[in-house]
C-alpha cells in the first residue's frame, strides 16, 4: 500500500533530496543536482521567493521503502497577475508503478486545492532559473548541470493520469565553430559603429556587481512575456547571484551597454560541470569542488546559461557583438560542443537565433497541465 508523508524534518528533507541519486544511480544519462542547492530552494529561511510563494514536498512509501517524491509549489503574485488560479509541482521522481504517481499528484493536487487552485501545471520550478520541464525526448542524452534528467515511463504516467501538454522546451547541441564567421563580424561592427553598442568584459568579480543588478532589470523585461515567467526580485536576483557566483567564468560573462551605458544585454556561459556532478553525486565535499574548479580551467562542452536582450534594441547586432567575443573565447578554450539549455519551442526570436550554427536538436521537455478534479 503507498502512503505518503508531508517532508517536515531535516532528515526527510535529506530523503527528498537524494531520492532520485539513489534511484539514477546506475543510470549513465543522469546528472545530479547540487544537494546544497536542492535543500536551500525549499528553505523559507534562505530563499527569499517565499515572500510570495508557497511550497510543500511529499514522500511516497511502499512499507517502509521510499518509492518517490513531489513538491508543490503556489506563486501567489503571478496568479494575482494573470488572475488565474494555478498551482504547480516540482521535482517528481518516482519508481515505474503508476500507483505511486498518482498518489504523489493527489497529494499536490489535494493541497493545491485547499489552497483555492483550480489547475494544476509541471514540473516548472519557483521561477525561470529553477530547473523545469520533464523529458520528452533524448533519453539517451546526458542532461546538463541545470537541467533533469527522467525515464520515458514519467510522461506515460502523467498522460494515463489526464495531463495534457502545456509547453515544450527544445534543447540543441551545437558544434562549436572553428573560426568567426564574417557575417558575425560585420553584425558586430555594425552594433559598435552605426548604435555605439559596447561590450563589457570583468576582469575582477567585484567588478560584476556594477552591470549585474541592471542587467537582471533588463532581463525581467526581456523575459517578461514568456511562458510562466515572474519578474524576480532583487532578493531573489541576489539569492541566484550567490549560487553561481563561485561557478562563473569571468570570460564567459558578456554585457553590452548602449552610448548612455545602460545595460541593454547579457549573456552567461558556463563550463560544463556535468561531469564533475556526476563523479561527486552532487556533492561538493570532499572532492566535488576539486572537480568544479578543475572543469572551469579546462572543459570541452560548455553550457548556454542564457542570451537576454533589451526588446527595444533587438535585431542591432547585439548578439553578434556576444558571439564574436563567444566564440573566440570558445576556441581558446578547445570547445568542441555547446548545450543551449530548455528554449521555448514558440519563442522565435531565441531559435533563430542557432540558425547559422551547425546544430542538432537532440532533447525536449514539456509542462504538464490539467483542472483539478
Amino acid at each position: 500500500m503507498i502512503t505518503i508523508k508531508e517532508v517536515k524534518t531535516a532528515r526527510d528533507s535529506w530523503i527528498f533530496t537524494e531520492f532520485p541519486n539513489k534511484l539514477y544511480k546506475k543510470v549513465e544519462p543522469f546528472v545530479p543536482a547540487l544537494s546544497l542547492d536542492e535543500r536551500t530552494v525549499f528553505n523559507p529561511r534562505k530563499n527569499p521567493v517565499f515572500e510570495y510563494c508557497e511550497a510543500i514536498r511529499f514522500l511516497a512509501y511502499d512499507g517502509k521503502k521510499v518509492v518517490g517524491r513531489i513538491g508543490g509549489i503556489i506563486n501567489h503574485k503571478l496568479n494575482e497577475f494573470y488572475q488565474y488560479k494555478k498551482g504547480r509541482f516540482t521535482r517528481i521522481d518516482m519508481i515505474d508503478d503508476i500507483e505511486v504517481t498518482k498518489a504523489l499528484i493527489g497529494a499536490v493536487e489535494n493541497w493545491a486545492k485547499q489552497k483555492g487552485m483550480n489547475t494544476l501545471i509541471g514540473p516548472i520550478g519557483f521561477t525561470d532559473l529553477d530547473r523545469q520541464g520533464m523529458l520528452v525526448h533524448g533519453f539517451d542524452q546526458q542532461n546538463m548541470f541545470i537541467t533533469v534528467y527522467n525515464h520515458p515511463y514519467y510522461m506515460e504516467h502523467l498522460e494515463k493520469l489526464g495531463f495534457v501538454k502545456d509547453a515544450d522546451w527544445t534543447e540543441k547541441q551545437i558544434f562549436w565553430p572553428k573560426e568567426v564567421s564574417e557575417k558575425v563580424k560585420r553584425g558586430a561592427e555594425i552594433a559598435r559603429k552605426r548604435y555605439g553598442y559596447q561590450l563589457i568584459k570583468c576582469d575582477r568579480k567585484k567588478d560584476l556587481f556594477q552591470y549585474i543588478y541592471p542587467a537582471f532589470d533588463m532581463y525581467n523585461v526581456a523575459f517578461n512575456d514568456l511562458y510562466g515567467f515572474f519578474p524576480i526580485t532583487r532578493k531573489v536576483m541576489d539569492y541566484y547571484i550567490k549560487q553561481m557566483i563561485a561557478l562563473v567564468s569571468l570570460e564567459y560573462i558578456w554585457f553590452v551597454i548602449d552610448k548612455e551605458g545602460k545595460v541593454v544585454g547579457l549573456t552567461l556561459i558556463m563550463p560544463s560541470f556535468a561531469a564533475a556532478t556526476k563523479k561527486s553525486n552532487g556533492k561538493l565535499l570532499p572532492l566535488g569542488l576539486i572537480r568544479y574548479l578543475r572543469a572551469l580551467k579546462k572543459h570541452e562542452v560548455i553550457e548556454l546559461g542564457f542570451i537576454a536582450i533589451d526588446p527595444k534594441h533587438q535585431g542591432r547586432g547585439i548578439i553578434a557583438m556576444m558571439f564574436e567575443d563567444g566564440i573566440a573565447t570558445g576556441i581558446r578554450h578547445g570547445v568542441k560542443f555547446a548545450e543551449t539549455g530548455p528554449e521555448l519551442e514558440l519563442n522565435a526570436n531565441i531559435q533563430n537565433q542557432w540558425k547559422e550554427f551547425e546544430y542538432v536538436e537532440h532533447k525536449r521537455r514539456r509542462c504538464y497541465t490539467r483542472p483539478i478534479l
